[in-house]
């Protein structure tokens, strides 16, 4: 038994692939976007446990912080798009 509720397997690439569409398409980001999706255990007690983040690095402009609750095995097109309009999700 693994403490802290030990690790999951790595989602993955096709996986990570179909969340970085959704976020494409959500934001109208084209090819020149670069885009990393990544799941991390969340630290806030508030958090389900999991949250999916993804970093949008659009040339000449500061790197974009996207989270979006939950496994990224677990979350759906509408939470990815709800979590690219809005602002509050921007970091960087």
């Amino acid at each position: 038994m693994a403490l802290f509720g030990g690790r999951r397997p790595r989602p993955d690439a096709s996986v990570r692939r179909r969340v970085e569409g959704w976020a494409r398409v959500a934001g109208g980001f084209g090819p020149d976007t670069a885009m990393t999706v990544s799941e991390i255990v969340c630290a806030d007690p508030a958090c389900p446990g999991f949250e999916t983040v993804i970093l949008i690095l659009t040339p000449g402009q500061p790197t974009r912080a996207v989270k979006v609750a939950g496994a990224m095995d677990a979350i759906d097109e509408a939470a990815v798009a709800a979590a690219i309009a809005t602002p509050e999700s921007a970091g960087g």
